[in-house]
């Protein structure tokens, strides 16, 4: 229970003025980099199946909507070249030049990969109005979306490490 409060507290404070749709914030922003695909290849597998292959933890955030607490996830610190793709399905989500640190505990990024890949729905919980985001693919939580981010969108994806899976540039 006092971890819940202290997390909860935690994305009160990195939750900022979120009262406004991040898309909403992000459409008068440059948007010519991100590349617009439709998913069609979606993932649809039991709870049973998820289970079978997913970590408890990554379970517990992608399918239960939790989230890890902060600053300890395994992506927080990574500033390498690569791509960060679901961890349950491989969607590509984020490519690290639109990485950030955000100083707010989990992995930031400013733009996703391509359009499309990413679903964007407005959460009431905990007494907050923000934008959930989720994979596009297989419907996995990832975290949330804020219009707080650098100038480029204005937008900052702030990301569970273990709703991804890095794999690097190859030298």
């Amino acid at each position: 229970m006092k971890t819940l409060l202290l997390i909860t507290g935690f994305l009160w404070a990195c939750a900022g003025d979120s009262t406004k749709s991040a898309q909403t914030a992000g459409s008068s922003k440059d948007s010519s980099k991100s590349t617009t695909t439709v998913m069609t290849d979606t993932v649809h597998k039991t709870d049973a199946d998820w289970k079978k292959i997913l970590t408890p933890e990554q379970y517990r955030v992608l399918r239960e909507k939790g989230t890890e607490a902060p600053y300890s996830g395994e992506y927080e610190k990574v500033f390498v070249p690569g791509t960060y793709v679901c961890a349950a399905c491989g969607n590509v989500l984020f490519k690290s030049d639109t990485k950030f640190d955000a100083g707010c505990g989990w992995p930031s990024f400013y733009r996703e990969a391509a359009k499309g890949h990413i679903i964007e729905t407005p959460d009431y919980s905990l007494g907050m109005k923000r934008i959930e985001i989720t994979c596009a693919r297989c419907g996995g939580h990832l975290g949330h979306v804020f219009d707080d981010g650098p100038k480029e969108t204005g937008l900052r994806y702030c990301v569970n490490s273990v709703s991804l899976k890095f794999i690097p540039d190859k030298k």
